[in-house]
């Protein structure tokens, strides 16, 4: 591999390494667990609801916009400033919510909404970056190296808020995950590619790209050799909204359910990094040489049982032991899904594609937030079923993906 080729894969992976601050902070330990619990009070699942709610707002906004902001783009060649600017927005965010204190619901729920959108626009351009970086027979490796530094970064967000979250000072922990997302990000920035600049003004490319992003959804729906990216996405969209679920209620579950305090809620998910990269890691090769669908069936056994086990847990040291057979398929299943999707994508239309990919995975994020709040607030606070509820996501993709006949190794030719 060229010197020029492994410094753009080591910044583009760092990049992964500094969006994992919020993703470890803000969506997935202390900001759900203090909006749920200290901010809106979730003695009778009130809390559940509003951060579902929050959840697939957000999704809703990301799904709708990232096909057209993915094609506008392509087509003015601004992929690398949206890509710049919705990070340093999220980034914003993510720092204006230290200023959130208890009652302040609808405050946190803007911010929470901003910052999850912003940040999940910035990732529909990073995606769309590794089939332009890596070759071909090594996207499945480049895209779990980007999973495993990702896992690194969650580490050092832990560490790094471990001791505000044990003061109790909970403004601190977004302070430190708002500084590491934009101190690493920089290196991305810098190095990434520039965009192919068309003689096309951003107007004439909106219109462009809404016009053109309908035909390409057109395009997959209709046209036989979409055929297997149709199916594919289809099955994401079922078992990536039981992923996105399990990581968005996971320290909600934990500190309601089981009593974990927010310090053993950063433990845990410290743990889960560990085993994820571990996942991320001893996936990669298979995922090249024996192909992401199989990577995908098998983890999405495993994130079925998580489902079932966790019901069952009456003791906090059995919701460990369930959190890391989670973290072991997580890394797995994220690099085999972004991998399948890059073995689907024709040449010159990665960010357009991508733009899809991200409104099927974002789309998958809306439905299995509302029906885990809606649950256990029906049943006044009962996470135990609500949990069961999403297991059966997983159960459906598997069924799914059995339908799509593509996804061997990435050595094969990619389609064009």
């Amino acid at each position: 591999m060229q010197a020029s080729r492994r410094r753009t894969i080591a910044a583009w992976t760092l990049y992964d390494f500094a969006n994992s601050s919020f993703a470890a902070i803000i969506q997935a330990t202390i900001w759900p667990a203090y909006y749920a619990n200290l901010v809106v009070g979730n003695a009778e699942g009130r809390g559940d609801f509003w951060w579902g709610l929050a959840v697939s707002t957000s999704m809703i906004l990301v799904a709708l916009t990232s096909p057209v902001m993915g094609g506008i783009a392509d087509h003015a060649g601004v992929r690398k400033p949206f890509f710049v600017w919705f990070t340093v927005a999220a980034v914003a965010a993510t720092s204006l919510m230290a200023t959130v204190g208890p009652g302040m619901v609808l405050w946190g729920f803007a911010l929470a909404v901003a910052g999850i959108v912003t940040y999940e626009a910035a990732w529909v351009y990073y995606n769309s970056y590794l089939p332009r970086i890596a070759a071909p027979d090594a996207l499945g490796r480049v895209s779990a190296a980007g999973f495993a530094v990702g896992y690194a970064g969650s580490l050092v967000a832990f560490l790094a808020a471990f001791p505000f979250a044990a003061a109790k000072a909970y403004w601190g922990c977004f302070l430190v995950s708002a500084a590491l997302f934009a101190v690493f990000s920089i290196p991305a920035f810098v190095s990434l590619p520039p965009d192919v600049r068309h003689p096309v003004p951003l107007r004439t490319a909106v219109t462009r790209g809404v016009r053109e992003t309908l035909a390409t959804l057109r395009e997959i729906m209709r046209l036989p050799e979409r055929a297997q990216m149709r199916r594919f996405l289809v099955s994401y969209l079922v078992y990536e909204d039981g992923v996105n679920t399990v990581i968005t209620f996971s320290a909600v579950f934990a500190a309601k359910t089981l009593g974990f305090s927010f310090t053993e809620i950063i433990a845990l998910f410290m743990t889960v990094q560990v085993t994820a990269l571990l996942g991320a890691a001893a996936w990669a090769r298979p995922t090249d040489t024996r192909g992401p669908k199989l990577v995908v069936s098998v983890t999405l056994v495993q994130w079925a049982a998580v489902t079932v086990l966790a019901y069952f847990v009456q003791e906090k040291w059995q919701f460990w032991a369930v959190a890391i057979l989670a973290g072991t398929g997580l890394g797995a299943i994220q690099a085999a899904s972004r991998t399948f999707m890059a073995t689907l994508v024709p040449g010159g239309r990665e960010a357009e594609f991508f733009g899809f990919y991200s409104l099927v995975g974002k789309t998958g994020a809306i439905l299995g937030p509302l029906v885990f709040g809606a649950v256990s607030a029906a049943l006044r606070g009962d996470q135990r079923a609500a949990i069961v509820a999403v297991g059966l996501f997983f159960v459906v993709g598997s069924v799914l993906l059995r339908r799509v006949h593509a996804g061997g190794p990435t050595i094969a030719a990619r389609p064009v």
